[in-house]
């Protein structure tokens, strides 16, 4: 199981998606995630036909969070050129995690 980390901080359950197929599926069809979804590589991601709002981190290659946003279900994310990947986690946890732009997020096996 992988896990997302700040620091020594765990701060979820990481599933990661880094084959197409898995990357276009991502949280559709899904009520909810439990942890996050770390799609990779992603410079841009979309909520439509998902049930449910979301909070996405888009991160370079070392893991500096450059982005973050909450997207509604039918909605489009502005692209973020310099992003390597992206991660997905039900709307709020981004406020509980206090995970903003700057902060240094490793996924570790």
């Amino acid at each position: 199981m992988a896990w997302l980390v700040r620091g020594e901080e765990v701060l979820a359950a990481a599933e990661v998606a880094v084959t197409r197929r898995s990357r276009r599926r991502g949280l559709m069809g899904r009520d909810f995630v439990d942890g996050v979804l770390v799609l990779r590589p992603c410079r841009q991601v979309h909520s439509f036909r998902m049930q449910f709002p979301i909070d996405v981190a888009f991160c370079d290659r070392d893991g500096f969070v450059l982005h973050t946003a909450t997207l509604r279900p039918g909605r489009l994310s502005r692209p973020v050129p310099r992003a390597y990947f992206a991660i997905e986690a039900c709307a709020g946890a981004f406020d509980r995690w206090r995970l903003l732009p700057g902060d240094l997020v490793e996924v570790r096996q």
